[in-house]
């Protein structure tokens, strides 16, 4: 059985650890990566430093896919994008990578700082067991509990129940 709040956590700790994800607007067009910059104060909150002309700006119902830098765990998020350019985010989140992109720093004319507030959520953490590996390997079935952990969630908060 999958321990919901768990993999939360997991999916939290996973991008901390490797932020970089594919991020596209439900109106059409591909996704595109970003870099997320995570706020610990902003639950179901995700945070791209963007520039003013990126397609993203134009906002609107939002698809975030995230793949762990392992292999190991996979996300896909819903939400709804919109520009955000609040200075004290802006300087809450500003770091070097961010300065590589902008040179003017934080008052740079073409910076923009998307939001994307998560709606809802589903999750995989591919944790197969050694039996399941050894399954793998040899072409047998592999059971639902030796394969790792799905969920569907409407909020990514680990202390929610959903």
């Amino acid at each position: 059985m999958t321990d919901v709040q768990e993999i939360k956590r997991t999916f939290w700790a996973k991008l901390a650890d490797s932020p970089f994800v594919m991020v596209g607007l439900d109106a059409g067009g591909h996704a595109e990566p970003l870099t997320a910059q995570l706020d610990d104060e902003a639950v179901d909150t995700l945070w791209f430093f963007i520039a003013r002309d990126n397609r993203m700006a134009a906002g609107g119902p939002a698809m975030v896919q995230f793949a762990a830098k392992g292999h190991d765990f996979f996300a896909c998020l819903s939400g709804q994008a919109r520009i955000d350019n609040d200075f004290a985010q802006i300087d809450k989140l500003w770091n070097k990578q961010a300065e590589a992109w902008f040179p003017g720093g934080k008052s740079d004319p073409n910076l923009a700082l998307l939001r994307i507030d998560i709606a809802d959520a589903e999750m995989w953490e591919a944790d197969v067991s050694l039996t399941g590996k050894l399954k793998m390997l040899f072409g047998g079935d592999i059971r639902a509990d030796e394969a790792g952990s799905h969920a569907r969630v409407e909020t990514t908060a680990a202390s929610s129940p959903h």
